[in-house]
């Protein structure tokens, strides 16, 4: 009868750690239940958010390559700020997560640190656009025409038709010329005509040539001067302006037609020469040695 009643606390304990096993499960899946509507939610919160981030950057005329690259930054932040949160609704302790986070973060960057360099500059040279798609420019070392700015590397076509990846670290840090964005550009020729030629004529000549070809602009206008003294030649420069897409064929057009006028009209193009006089006699005593 003693030990009946005495065995009575014990199933009493028992119910009670039931119960309260019960009530720790039940906490749980609330907790599980709210972490899983925060992610479903917050995913869908940081779609649209970063969704509209890219249209609100794209109604600002910024490079799809920069807003597509933007809209990938804000959704990824969002997501890992998610699951911190997350995290923090089961009971996962937050200070911890973010620090480890953030030596992840800081091993990353250092073991990624060329390719930080690279990305970095793209987003600059995407968001400031010194060259564009099409333009010709000599960057990093290389000339080219751009075929494609990424955010890790510029991709540029070689006049012999080669193609260059250049790094953007390389192309920003780098000086940049670019030979498109003013629209026009000057080309310069130099002429020699001989000693015996008309300067005058030789340079009323060119001037016809100015005005004859459309492709030369007036405005600044060209114009030929002489520059100097040669060995064999009066040495004449001429300087001219000219849309870029015209640049090559006009300068060397021009150069032709130079040399066909000059030729109907008796201007020669002298070439270096060299007289050797020879002297004949007797030798002294001393060189016949």
């Amino acid at each position: 009868m003693f030990d009946i009643f005495a065995a009575a606390p014990a199933r009493g304990a028992a119910t009670h750690d039931v119960s309260a096993y019960t009530d720790q499960a039940v906490q749980l899946g609330l907790r599980l239940l709210g972490a899983l509507l925060v992610l479903l939610v917050g995913m869908w919160v940081a779609r649209w958010l970063a969704n509209f981030a890219r249209a609100a950057l794209g109604r600002a005329n910024l490079d799809s390559t920069l807003s597509g690259f933007l809209r990938n930054l804000i959704h990824g932040v969002l997501v890992v700020l998610l699951v911190v949160t997350a995290l923090g609704v089961l009971g996962v302790p937050s200070a911890p997560m973010v620090a480890a986070l953030g030596t992840a973060g800081l091993a990353v960057g250092l073991a990624l640190q060329g390719s930080l360099s690279n990305l970095a500059w793209g987003v600059l040279l995407v968001l400031f656009r010194p060259f564009r798609v099409g333009d010709y420019v000599s960057a990093g070392g290389t000339e080219g025409t751009v075929q494609s700015i990424n955010l890790m590397h510029t991709q540029l076509l070689l006049p012999d038709n080669r193609e260059a990846i250049l790094p953007n670290a390389k192309v920003g840090g780098d000086a940049i010329i670019n030979y498109n964005r003013r629209g026009t550009r000057r080309f310069e020729l130099k002429i020699g005509i001989g000693y015996k030629d008309d300067i005058g004529e030789a340079m009323a000549e060119i001037r016809r040539l100015f005005e004859a070809d459309r492709r030369i602009l007036q405005d600044p206008a060209p114009g030929v001067w002489t520059v100097g003294l040669g060995e064999s030649s009066v040495d004449l420069v001429v300087r001219a302006w000219a849309d870029t897409s015209d640049f090559w064929a006009v300068q060397t057009d021009l150069l032709r037609a130079i040399k066909e006028h000059f030729d109907a009209a008796g201007i020669s193009i002298p070439f270096p020469q060299r007289e050797l006089t020879i002297v004949r006699g007797d030798l002294p005593a001393s060189a016949k040695g």
